[in-house]
């Protein structure tokens, strides 16, 4: 289960600062990778990167699984930045091979907000290159004009057989980074495992699928609310839904809809009308699509001049496991059944034209096709059903259990639950022991303690001042407020994007 941080109370026209995963652990990424501290997958971290730093953390992997690794870039709120500014995540083995990369940009919005880059390690894709077990290293580096040509500060080799694997943008550059560029960004990463499957499926993508736009929905608006992070993500099913609380330029509202094999999404967002302000905004607002590894797949850009508008992903196939043998982002994106992300974020130049109060936002969702059966995984996903449909995760996203505060049904990368509790963190460097399974060892330890004598109250006192002092802990972590929502990426998982 995924909860979100408590958020601070702001002045009312102060954007909703992003809402990390409650139980996220704080790592230090390492400049090296000698030092590289421990992943454990199922979890999801806290981090913060400088301008040009270039960060290292280690993953341990086995022969089998393939791994998904997310870096989501969160800079301050209204902290200026340039288009080609953003983030790179990539994998590489101990010989410096790249197995994958991805670029997420702010792009032609040029409006600080959180943007999501992905990496993977997967079998089968490369008889050389990153197959076998051991460790991986995941590297995560701020990108901007003085790095934008794609290349790796350093050479690599092998590994990113996706087309045009030089890295290049094309999203447009503002020219000269932002003053947000000298600033220090949050960093929200997560780590997932997909289990391998039965052999003899196909390993060809599909050729067709149903691209004609869906039958249009009627009928009145559900009201909903957005949340402010992918771990407070607000659950969608089907329908009409209007945020309750609209959107204000600088500011990003997440939602997540359930989609199961062989399942088609359909999404639109909508800028309503405003009398007050006068002019025109291009590339005012941005809706991206996650997939439930944070994988951008697609995204959709509307201009604004006061009056309504709309912005609609391209017809995208149904979910199938086949997809991810397509050269396609959109194609490929659409691997993995579970919660698919939708990030709407408005430019902060809209402020400037048409002030600052909240513009109505409605989405419209259609999920079409009947689900069908999985590809028959040989082991549990983590986090555990992260690749999976439940009927719990359909009735939150009917019923919006949750929603705003990332308390939704099933695991996720934003949770904890059982998945990934195997290990703590490492560094080779010596690890500061400050875990929570080793918190909970030191309850159950106070707890067996206090059954000696006439302990009981000392008992639930000591249980009590673990859990505030835990609470305290988590509520002293840096603050990185902001808005997100567009990524590119780039290697295996396609061309490199800014929006």
């Amino acid at each position: 289960m995924t909860t979100a941080q408590p958020v601070p109370a702001l002045a009312a026209d102060e954007p909703t600062p992003y809402s990390y995963a409650e139980d996220a652990r704080t790592v230090d990424g390492s400049t090296g990778t000698t030092q590289a501290v421990r992943l454990t997958p199922g979890r999801t971290y806290r981090s913060a990167i400088g301008p040009g730093e270039k960060l290292y953390f280690r993953l341990d992997l086995d022969a089998v699984a393939n791994a998904y690794v997310s870096g989501t870039a969160v800079p301050a709120a209204g902290a200026s930045v340039a288009s080609s500014d953003g983030l790179r995540v990539s994998i590489e083995d101990v010989d410096a091979h790249r197995c994958s990369y991805g670029n997420a940009r702010f792009g032609p919005t040029r409006s600080a907000h959180p943007v999501t880059a992905w990496a993977s390690r997967e079998i089968g894709t490369d008889e050389y290159m990153c197959q076998a077990a051991g460790a991986y290293y995941l590297v995560v580096e701020r990108v901007g004009p003085r790095t934008s040509s794609g290349a790796s500060s350093g050479p690599s080799s092998g590994g990113s057989s996706g087309p045009g694997a030089s890295g290049t943008s094309s999203g447009g550059s503002s020219g000269s980074g932002g003053q947000g560029a000298g600033q220090e960004w949050g960093l929200e990463l997560g780590y997932a495992w997909e289990p391998a499957v039965k052999k003899g499926g196909s390993t060809a993508a599909p050729e067709t699928w149903n691209s004609a736009p869906p039958e249009p929905l009627r009928g009145d608006p559900e009201r909903r609310r957005g949340g402010s992070g992918f771990a407070s993500a607000g659950p969608l099913a089907q329908g009409i839904w209007q945020d309750e609380a609209g959107i204000r330029a600088g500011e990003t509202r997440y939602y997540k809809v359930p989609v199961d094999w062989g399942q088609q999404l359909h999404a639109t967002a909508e800028l309503g009308s405003t009398t007050g302000g006068e002019g025109y905004v291009g590339n005012a607002l941005v809706m991206s699509l996650y997939n439930p590894a944070r994988g951008l797949v697609d995204d959709a850009l509307v201009n604004y001049g006061g009056e309504q508008r709309s912005a609609a992903l391209d017809p995208l196939p149904p979910v199938g496991y086949d997809n991810r043998y397509s050269l396609d982002d959109e194609v490929s994106g659409m691997r993995f059944a579970g919660w698919y992300y939708l990030a709407v974020h408005l430019g902060s130049a809209v402020a400037e034209r048409f002030g600052e109060k909240p513009i109505g936002l409605t989405l419209r969702i259609r999920v079409s096709g009947r689900a069908e059966s999985g590809p028959g995984y040989l082991g549990s996903a983590e986090p555990r059903g992260a690749f999976e449909v439940t009927d719990q995760d359909r009735e939150a996203a009917e019923t919006g259990a949750g929603t705003g505060t990332g308390t939704g049904t099933g695991d996720t990368l934003g949770g904890d639950g059982e998945a990934g509790s195997s290990g703590s963190e490492e560094s080779a460097g010596g690890s500061d022991g400050s875990t929570i399974s080793e918190g909970r060892r030191l309850a159950m330890t106070a707890v067996a303690a206090g059954g000696i004598g006439t302990g009981s109250l000392l008992v639930l006192t000591l249980v009590l001042w673990m859990l505030v002092a835990r609470r305290r802990a988590a509520a002293e972590r840096p603050a990185a407020p902001s808005g997100g929502g567009r990524a590119s990426r780039r290697g295996r998982h396609g061309s490199s994007r800014g929006r």
